[in-house]
């Protein structure tokens, strides 16, 4: 107990007081026993408690009794392993007031030594009014689907009766099929469009907020490398999000037939080598791309749609490959079709999978819990198939995938 308050006291002559005060997200700070050292004002409010009521006391108190043993064995993993992340990526994670009501939230987590001893600091915010915005979501989305397959119901009614009243063309029929399935097909899109959105947007804002409110909280030299790496963090989520969108964009683009391929003479190992430059910052750790070119440097193609294409590629690559991996790229255009190849050591794609690769918003089964649209692919096919190339994919589960495109 002795050595407890000596901690405290050595935290507070650190100058935290103001921050664990008037910080506007809860922080509770641990010790390698799991029982609670500290806790500042906003905890208090949040879980009803007094702070003599929660010091030294386990967390367990604060985490609902059904997910207690689950806990233990996470929490015995975090400390053979401490590190700075958020918790229970994919999950959803529930707290306990005192007086029994339980309440979602998201909680990050850090670490740090006092001597010998691990104190591990938690940041927690309450999450309810989101998961209400995203119940809201779905109801709405339920709404318009239902919309969609009344409107959709009401045109099939409206085709029969105009077969059975008037006997006109089959032009006329073909036209009035050819809208209920585009009105049919614009409504999944928008249902799924809301649906990977409002998921997708989801967790580089929350990782934006939480940095960005740190970042007001390190204002001397000292702190610079912390500033950093939340400002690296912010910039990685607007790029994620800026990804999402574009993906998006490009597909609408396509729907409307704005694309056009522009075929002009252009060097491709200048390319590959600058799309190879701009995947850097993303590449996991110990992860590198190597690079091999066979033949001449010029080729014929669309350099807008070649990037693209090289993009969606090498991040699939970097994104669904485990750290420490190399990924293949090569081109040959010492003959006709000249050839680019994406090879990885990734996850890989089953068989079933495979069939529906290059669809729209379509995510093989073992990509569930990896950030993504479902467009990539569906964009890189597209734009091959408008440069008159093919695609061919070579994969298995756990073994990685090889993407090989042919070009006149």
């Amino acid at each position: 107990m002795k050595e407890r308050k000596q901690s405290i006291e050595f935290i507070k002559k650190q100058g935290l007081n103001a921050f664990l005060d008037y910080a506007s997200v809860g922080i509770i700070l641990v010790d390698s026993k799991m029982e609670i050292i500290l806790v500042n004002r906003f905890v208090q409010e949040m879980f009803g408690y007094t702070k003599e009521e929660l010091q030294f006391k386990k967390i367990d108190l604060l985490i609902p009794a059904r997910f207690h043993t689950h806990h233990d064995k996470h929490q015995a993993r975090y400390f053979e392993h401490p590190q700075n992340r958020p918790m229970g990526l994919g999950m959803d994670l529930y707290a306990v007031k005192k007086d029994g009501t339980e309440f979602p939230v998201e909680v990050s987590l850090g670490t740090y030594k006092i001597g010998d001893e691990i104190f591990v600091i938690s940041f927690v915010n309450d999450i309810t009014l989101r998961k209400e915005n995203e119940a809201s979501i779905k109801r709405l989305n339920a709404e318009l689907e239902k919309k969609v397959l009344e409107r959709t119901e009401a045109l099939a009614e409206a085709i029969v009766k105009l077969q059975n009243q008037i006997k006109e063309t089959e032009e006329a029929e073909s036209e009035l099929a050819v809208s209920l399935a585009k009105e049919k097909e614009l409504g999944e899109l928008k249902s799924r469009f809301v649906s990977m959105a409002s998921h997708e947007f989801r967790t580089p804002l929350s990782t934006i907020n939480s940095s960005a409110y740190l970042l007001q909280k390190y204002k001397t030299t000292e702190d610079q490398p912390k500033r950093e790496k939340h400002l690296e963090r912010i910039i990685s989520s607007v790029n994620t999000m800026t990804d999402i969108l574009e993906d998006f964009l490009s597909v609408g683009k396509m729907e409307e037939g704005k694309v056009i391929a522009k075929i002009v003479e252009c060097d491709i190992q200048e390319q590959v080598n600058h799309v190879i430059n701009q995947m850097k910052p993303i590449l996991k750790e110990g992860q590198e791309i190597q690079y091999s070119h066979v033949g001449p440097a010029r080729v014929w193609a669309d350099p807008s749609l070649m990037k693209h294409i090289c993009l969606n590629l090498l991040s699939n690559a970097v994104k669904f490959s485990p750290p420490h991996q190399t990924i293949q790229v090569r081109t040959d255009t010492s003959q006709r079709p000249w050839v680019l190849m994406v090879e990885d050591k990734g996850i890989g794609i089953s068989k079933e999978d495979q069939k529906y690769l290059y669809d729209r918003f379509y995510r093989g089964a073992n990509a569930s819990n990896i950030q993504g649209t479902g467009l990539g692919l569906h964009i890189v096919s597209k734009y091959t198939s408008m440069m008159d190339g093919t695609i061919t994919c070579e994969s298995e589960l756990n073994v990685g995938s090889r993407f090989i495109l042919k070009f006149p």
